[in-house]
């Protein structure tokens, strides 16, 4: 394979800055506050790195190592092309998720937001921006301290599986978007692992040791120059490296990968009509739907109202959106 020259594309549109630091008052930027519209979240300054930093490939050609945040709305947002990534291309990629821990604490004010209502709003704004169904409410009425608690969860979960983890964190951000439950409370993160068939007595052991796995993921992401969510870092076997920086349209994730592994080939879901997708992903939503299947959105609710219509699938409607699921 040709020898790529290393490459680094920094996509600084719609997404949610991280920051290590809990001090952020003499800041101008806000990790919660993301522009959609503008497509720029600005960040506080930081050491930037000039090492390049390994990233070791496993059993597949390409690794990507995801740096994300289970309140991380603009991580919502990509949900729709990171499960069609997956499907198309999941014989080549291997995805490595790592937290970020975007919200350490409230002890910060600025870019207009200074307590956990100023963030609502923001949310709604989102959920238009990303045609993804987002309820900024529960900033309103039982709102999240801490996003550490949901990472270092998703970290215990690993401990215990992989796949299991990652559908965890799905079921998370569920809970969090539509049904407005606060997953910094261990009744809400328990029951989320009751659901993805995890282990509670062991993730709740687990939790301690989870906590350091945590905090290397904070270390890596300092290493690697995370600045904000999400990111991804992909990696070939010669260490050539792309990095896409932000929620951006599926081509710009499916270019990386193809650069850096030209002889993957994409395998395609043209059945629209079928519930088999519901069998891979439980729950999609209608943006998730349509890019998967390459239609546009509003084809999307037709199809999926109408079998909801047919008693084939449930449906959660809240007021910027709705989630479908398999009966």
């Amino acid at each position: 394979m040709k020898i790529l020259s290393i490459l680094l594309i920094l996509i600084c549109s719609s997404s949610c800055q991280s920051q290590t630091n809990s001090k952020m008052s003499e800041d101008k930027t806000n990790p919660l506050l993301c522009d959609p519209v503008s497509g720029m979240c600005e960040m506080p300054a930081g050491e930037k790195s000039n090492q390049k930093t390994a990233i070791p490939t496993e059993n597949k050609p390409v690794k990507i190592i995801y740096y994300t945040d289970p309140i991380c709305s603009s991580c919502w947002g990509i949900e729709p092309q990171l499960r069609k990534l997956k499907l198309e291309y999941g014989d080549y990629i291997e995805i490595d998720y790592r937290m970020g821990g975007l919200l350490p604490d409230w002890s910060y004010n600025s870019g207009g937001i200074s307590k956990p209502s100023d963030v609502a709003h923001h949310w709604d704004e989102a959920s238009l921006y990303y045609e993804m169904p987002i309820d900024g409410n529960v900033w309103l009425e039982d709102p999240l301290d801490s996003s550490y608690p949901s990472c270092i969860a998703v970290k215990a979960a690993q401990m215990q599986s992989k796949e299991k983890a990652v559908y965890f964190m799905r079921i998370l951000r569920e809970k969090l978007y539509l049904y407005k439950k606060n997953i910094a409370k261990w009744e809400n993160i328990a029951e989320a692992a009751k659901i993805a068939g995890l282990d509670v007595p062991k993730l709740k052991a687990d939790y301690d040791d989870a906590e350091e796995l945590f905090q290397e993921d904070l270390n890596l992401g300092k290493t690697l120059g995370v600045r904000g969510f999400p990111t991804l870092f992909l990696a070939n076997a010669d260490n050539n490296q792309l990095t896409v920086y932000g929620s951006k349209p599926y081509d710009a994730y499916e270019n990386a990968l193809l650069a850096l592994f030209p002889e993957a080939k994409a395998k395609k879901f043209e059945n629209k009509n079928s519930l088999s997708i519901f069998e891979i992903y439980p729950t999609l939503a209608p943006k998730e739907y349509a890019v998967i299947h390459n239609i546009a959105v509003n084809e999307a609710k037709i199809i999926l109202e109408e079998l909801f219509s047919k008693e084939k699938l449930d449906k959660k409607t809240i007021k910027n959106g709705s989630l479908y699921s398999k009966k």
